[in-house]
């Protein structure tokens, strides 16, 4: 059975590209082509989910806001 998990890229101030599923805790990978890390991704959620087991209930992707404050 497939299942479906949210991912969010973002790019480091060295320009790797950084991968987090929010679904799965301390589960995320970098690479330097958005190649790699779609293949690092998965890779990384089959051992979290083999480590941890699947989530129960998860969340609704709702969207990704820029948020500023002093600082």
């Amino acid at each position: 059975m497939k299942k479906e998990f949210n991912v969010v890229i973002e790019k480091d101030s060295e320009g790797y590209l950084v991968a987090s599923v929010p679904e799965l805790h301390g589960c995320h990978t970098q690479a330097r082509s958005l190649d790699q890390l779609l293949e690092r991704t998965k890779e990384v959620i089959e051992l979290c989910l083999e480590e941890y087991g699947p989530t129960e209930e998860p969340n609704e992707f709702v969207g990704i806001q820029k948020v500023a404050v002093e600082g």
